[in-house]
């Protein structure tokens, strides 16, 4: 999932954290932008409204060839971007050590989402995930508009994680132009996706193994400096000092719970990739209940050692708060060495998100929201077309951050921070009218959450003064001033479809 907090660090630092935000992201783009053919599956017929079986049934096709640990592993890689590693240190100034706090009430926003996420993809496991149950629970608009907003993001991410990784490997080879790591990467992770979707499951896993792997031994050594073992020891010190827990109050840790939950984006690939896993009614749950647990250990245990280590008004926006920890320890080379995890963890976000806007775009095609052709799927069972398609738009982002940073792509990135916060609000929703459907049958289809909807309306109010309190955070007023505007143009999309097309499966069953 595209990492706003990476993109707000990068034009924080470039403003001085003083400069407005068009100013800041104007100035700071260029620089700162870096991932068995099916049997549909549905709950019990009675559960599902009027012609909800032709929508899931129009998916079919797709291999089911994912395992239960790249399953886990693939949601882990798509949440742990970039913005662990070097966007913290903005959460980090926002709120002071008060940040694990801000990181834990995200952590309970993420874990309602999984709840909601977890119990309509056990029901119907199809690649158009969210878009599809909002079509079906709500109106086909919000199925289109989730869609659309989804995959605008991820191919935003795409171009700005393409152009980190060409910068990231100026530090080896400064003399190599950009564009030939930008086309080399490019190709190679296209062939990945297009080969088949076992060849990235397989290459994903391993690139968020490496990751994982960087997290622990982060823990492990955070964990021996605050403890003394084999290393002075710093204690709970800095927990403390220079203003105490919370040196710019509640405020602060409200603030910095907009950036968590910016760093979460990306658990729900877990539900996009259920249209391609073996046995989705036993993976999905064991997947979502692991991811959950190694996110809100690595974040919040992560973010607690920085914190811990440094002291967070040494924090810089200028380097890594992980680099800090390791230079801390005295390992040598440690820029050298987290060059090399950021790039990884850059590519990482390209292979996830090619292979999101894929499936977002068979989805919507499948349904009649997008041309037929990127509905088709290779002998292989892969979207092709759709893959393709969405590379181009990796292009036409990459063109426009170079070209134009300072006003049209500016306003992508805006759009794309509040397609995220969208996605996740309209889940909420979408799992509110699901619960009120199946409930009523004598046999409801498995619970994976609490009963009753107390956890979604939480969750649904949490985001929704999640987006209101952008207005205030450094960097973040440009989500409402473009994303607004975005949602606007993507419903008269819709209702100028609607109007031309005419009524396509499910449309006339919505009024």
């Amino acid at each position: 999932m595209v990492q706003p907090v990476t993109v707000l660090f990068w034009l924080y630092a470039s403003s001085g954290g003083s400069a407005g935000p068009r100013q800041s992201i104007g100035r700071s783009a260029m620089r700162l932008l870096r991932c068995r053919a099916m049997t549909p599956t549905e709950a019990p017929l009675a559960a599902n409204p009027p012609n909800s079986s032709a929508i899931l049934e129009r998916e079919a096709g797709l291999h089911r060839n994912l395992t239960p640990r790249q399953l886990s592993m693939i949601a882990v890689g798509g949440a742990i971007g970039t913005g662990l590693f070097l966007g913290s240190a903005l959460s980090v100034k926002l709120a002071g050590p008060g940040v694990i706090l801000s990181y834990a009430a995200a952590a309970a926003i993420a874990l309602a989402l999984m709840w909601a996420l977890g119990e309509m993809t056990i029901a119907h496991p199809v690649a158009g995930s969210f878009g599809v149950y909002a079509e079906i629970y709500l109106h086909p608009w919000a199925g289109f508009a989730m869609r659309y907003s989804y995959w605008l993001g991820q191919v935003i991410a795409i171009g700005s994680e393409m152009v980190a990784a060409s910068i990231y490997c100026k530090h080896w080879l400064p003399g190599v132009p950009a564009w030939i790591w930008i086309a080399g990467f490019s190709a190679a992770l296209i062939w990945v996706n297009a080969s088949s979707v076992s060849s990235f499951g397989t290459f994903e896993y391993w690139f968020a193994m490496l990751k994982v792997v960087t997290i622990v031994l982060f823990l492990i050594l955070g964990a021996a400096l605050l403890l003394g073992i084999g290393f002075p020891r710093i204690g709970v010190t800095h927990y403390v000092a220079h203003g105490g827990f919370l040196p710019n109050g509640w405020t602060g840790v409200g603030l910095g719970v907009a950036m968590a939950v910016f760093s979460y984006l990306g658990l729900e690939i877990v539900a996009v990739t259920s249209g391609e896993a073996k046995d989705p009614a036993t993976a999905l749950p064991r997947a979502m209940r692991w991811t959950f647990a190694r996110l809100g250990i690595f974040y919040i245990g992560g973010l607690a050692i920085v914190v811990g280590v440094v002291p967070w008004n040494q924090v810089g926006l200028g380097e890594s708060p992980f680099v800090r920890v390791f230079e801390s320890a005295g390992i040598p080379a440690a820029a050298v060495i987290m060059n090399f995890i950021v790039l990884t963890a850059a590519l990482s976000s390209v292979n996830c998100n090619l292979y999101l806007t894929a499936r977002m775009l068979f989805s919507l095609a499948r349904g009649g929201y997008a041309p037929a052709a990127l509905g088709k799927l290779s002998k292989r069972g892969a979207p092709v077309t759709a893959l393709l398609a969405s590379s181009i738009g990796m292009v036409a982002a990459l063109f426009l951050e170079r070209r134009y940073s300072a006003t049209a792509y500016v306003y992508m990135l805006g759009a794309a921070f509040f397609g995220g916060i969208f996605v996740w609000l309209m889940i909420f929703v979408t799992h509110l009218a699901f619960r009120r459907r199946v409930l009523r049958l004598p046999r409801p289809p498995t619970r994976f959450g609490p009963r009753g909807y107390w956890a979604s309306l939480f969750g649904a109010l949490a985001l929704g003064a999640v987006l209101v309190s952008t207005w205030w955070v450094p960097g973040l007023r440009i989500t409402l001033t473009a994303g607004l505007p975005w949602l606007l143009f993507v419903s008269l999309c819709y209702f100028g479809w609607r109007k031309t097309r005419g009524r396509v499966i499910g449309v006339g069953n919505h009024g």
